[in-house]
């Protein structure tokens, strides 16, 4: 029985397997294998221990991604501390919030990281002499954790206010990446692509459930779209991870694509945020061999809610999926029982926000955590994303899910993305502006898109602006920045 979450990758896997392909951002690939993983990750929490750090206190991560950012992630935890994970591309002040808010005694970054954490306690991960300096090469054995003491500590991504931490359990994840290992596709002897940051829980999962299942990990240090392609093609990899945008991006390299051998991609997983049935199409085309799903999970809750059919019905386009049995579920506040907020309740729920009694009773009753997403469940039993209820704005009286929108936006040929947020109006409270990137070679004008929108939905919906763009910010998630659209929206629009 597993009682350290450091302990989840299996140690009876032979020593020379590859556990994970580092592709740094310029340089060669470099191999780590399953012997030298487990030494690298032994040493670190002996080498932690060595320094005085005592059971559940915080050690930071902040940098970009790396084999020594998983290896330091998995060492804290066998050390029995509390491993945070921070993001890089958030401003030093919220940095130094994480930092006091968590009680980080030492951050493990990387020059970039560092630069953003003066003042701070710092070891350079990226410094081979502050590195080898931290390891202790000793005989050592993980600590054995309590099923409820904190594993991981998460920052929510800070959309509505300051960042909030959401603390994992040992017991809580261990449950967690053995349900997927369970009820997930094969990945035995497979390698998975994971390019998003290894602050976010799409990252840090998949890189934790790769080596469950004795797959190898391929690790891009930086996402971009042309890399993220010429990396699955040139190593072969057989399942691809992503946040929607991410493939968006990959989807306008459309020369590159044809240039590419692709067929050997078998699985695409893609969550964290909704996605369009044009981007299933584009994905589709771009890799003919692959089964697309659309997965769901939130930091609070984590990412074991729906799985197959028991019955074997094949999983509908853009349907998150039918519930797994070990998870229990409401829909509420709904006009039916078939449609509302989704609450869950399963062993993977947090036990509160991080010092934060208040916003956790706003979320968390008697067990049941409020997702704070509108679902709908089909016929069949299987469900499908509406929106964010915080993402729903009233326009005349009349509810608006942006995601509905920008699906509806994207059916439009000459549409690559479509972003939709709210502007403030006198008359009817708030209205739809739309952020749309166009496909390579096509020039939709404004009134193509209103007219294309009033056709196809209800009038309240079509956006009263149309922006065209390059291309859409991205928050430190690869999730698309709604907050620096709506400042953007407000300061551009007109009737």
């Amino acid at each position: 029985m597993i009682l350290n979450l450091g302990e989840v990758v299996p140690r009876d896997v032979p020593p020379d397997d590859p556990w994970l392909i580092e592709v740094p951002a310029a340089g060669d690939d470099r191999t780590i294998t399953f012997g030298q993983f487990h030494a690298a990750a032994d040493a670190v929490a002996a080498g932690l221990r060595r320094k005085g750090f005592e059971r559940g206190n915080a050690v930071g991560l902040l940098a970009v991604n790396s084999a020594r950012y998983l290896i330091a992630y998995f060492g804290i935890m066998r050390a029995g501390l509390v491993a945070v994970p921070v993001s890089i591309k958030l401003p030093p002040e919220t940095i130094d919030h994480i930092h006091r808010d968590a009680g980080i005694r030492l951050m493990l970054a990387d020059s970039e990281g560092a630069a953003k954490a003066p003042g701070l306690a710092t070891l350079r991960m990226d410094d081979d002499g502050e590195w080898q300096a931290l390891l202790a090469e000793e005989p050592f054995e993980s600590a054995r954790m309590r099923p409820e003491e904190f594993a991981t500590v998460l920052y929510t991504s800070g959309s509505t206010g300051r960042p909030k931490g959401v603390p994992l359990t040992h017991g809580g994840y261990v449950w967690t990446i053995e349900q997927l290992a369970v009820s997930g596709p094969p990945m035995q002897g497979k390698r998975v692509l994971v390019a998003a940051p290894l602050f976010h829980m799409n990252a840090l999962v998949i890189s934790t459930l790769a080596p469950k299942c004795g797959a190898t990990t391929v690790l891009m240090q930086r996402f971009s779209g042309a890399d993220y392609l010429k990396t699955a093609a040139r190593l072969g990899c057989n399942v691809l991870t992503s946040v929607p945008t991410m493939l968006a991006l990959a989807a306008r390299e459309t020369e590159l694509i044809r240039s590419l051998d692709l067929t050997h991609v078998d699985s695409i997983f893609t969550g964290s945020a909704p996605s369009t049935d044009a981007l299933f199409d584009r994905v589709a085309q771009m890799f003919p061999n692959a089964r697309v799903m659309n997965g769901y999970g939130t930091t609070e809750a984590g990412p074991v809610v729906f799985g197959a059919h028991p019955q074997g019905l094949p999983r509908p386009k853009l349907s998150l999926g039918y519930p797994v049995p070990s998870v229990e579920w409401r829909l509420v506040n709904g006009a039916d029982e078939s449609q509302g907020v989704l609450h869950l309740r399963s062993k993977a729920v947090m036990p509160g926000y991080l010092n934060l009694p208040q916003a956790t009773r706003e979320r968390i009753r008697d067990g049941w955590y409020d997702t704070g997403d509108v679902m709908r469940r089909d016929e069949n039993g299987f469900f499908f994303f509406v929106g964010r209820n915080d993402d729903m704005f009233v326009c005349g009286g009349e509810n608006i899910y942006p995601g509905e929108v920008e699906k509806l936006l994207e059916t439009h040929p000459a549409v690559a993305q479509a972003v939709v947020v709210p502007v403030a109006d006198e008359i009817k409270g708030q209205l739809p502006v739309a952020f749309v990137v166009p496909r390579p070679g096509s020039t939709p004008t404004e009134d193509d898109l209103k007219q294309h929108a009033l056709r196809h939905a209800p009038a309240y919906q079509h956006p009263r602006n149309v922006y065209f763009v390059d291309e859409l910010p991205l928050a430190g998630t690869n999730k698309v920045d709604r907050k620096l659209l709506m400042h953007e929206a407000a300061r551009r629009f007109r009737r």
